[in-house]
C-alpha cells in the first residue's frame, strides 16, 4: 500500500520546520534590529497625588494610579449619614472628580466594581447609577460584601478607565 501525502508530509515535518524557522529568524533579525533602533515605550505607573504632593507618611494605598493609557480609581464611599441614593450620587460624584483630575472622564470607564453594604439597596444604587457613565458605560460587577463595608457607607465604588 502506497504512503498517503499525509504521512510524507508528516516525515518531512520536522525538517521543514526546521526550515521555515531558518528563514523566519533571518527576516525578523532585521526586524528586530530596526525596532532595537526605536525606543520602546514601556507603560509606567504614576501616583496622582491630591493637592499634587506625595503625603510625608507612606499612605497605605493610592487613589488614583495611572499606568500607560489607563486610570485606576480606588474604591470610595460616602461616610455620611444618608441612604443609598445619595451615597450612591456623592461616590459617583467623586469619582468623576478623580477620573477629570486624571485627564480622563465617566465616559471612559472600562469596569467599575460596586461593593453594596446591603443587597436589598441594589435596585435603587442602579437608578441612581444609571446613565452616569455615559450612552455606553463599561462593564460592571456589583456584590454585596460579607460583613459589611468599612465605616457607615452603604456603598464602595472603584474604577478602571481609559485616559
Amino acid at each position: 500500500m502506497a504512503e498517503s501525502n499525509r504521512r510524507a508530509f508528516l516525515k518531512k515535518g520536522p525538517a521543514a520546520a526546521v526550515a521555515a524557522a531558518a528563514v523566519a529568524s533571518t527576516g525578523s533579525a532585521s526586524a528586530s534590529a530596526s525596532a532595537a533602533d526605536k525606543p520602546v515605550d514601556k507603560p509606567v505607573k504614576k501616583v496622582l497625588w491630591e493637592g499634587g504632593k506625595r503625603p510625608e507618611k507612606t499612605p497605605l494605598f493610592s487613589g488614583v494610579v495611572t499606568c500607560g493609557n489607563l486610570v485606576f480609581i480606588s474604591g470610595i464611599g460616602a461616610h455620611f449619614e444618608g441612604d443609598i441614593t445619595a451615597h450612591t450620587k456623592h461616590v459617583l460624584d467623586e469619582i468623576q472628580k478623580k477620573l477629570e483630575f486624571a485627564g480622563s472622564s465617566m465616559e471612559k470607564v472600562l469596569k467599575v466594581n460596586v461593593y453594596l453594604n446591603d443587597l436589598k439597596d441594589y435596585k435603587a444604587m442602579n437608578e441612581a447609577f444609571l446613565g452616569r457613565f455615559g450612552p455606553e458605560p463599561g462593564v460592571r460587577t456589583t456584590i454585596a460584601a460579607a460583613g459589611g463595608i468599612p465605616g457607615n457607607s452603604l456603598v464602595e465604588i472603584d474604577c478602571i478607565a481609559s485616559l
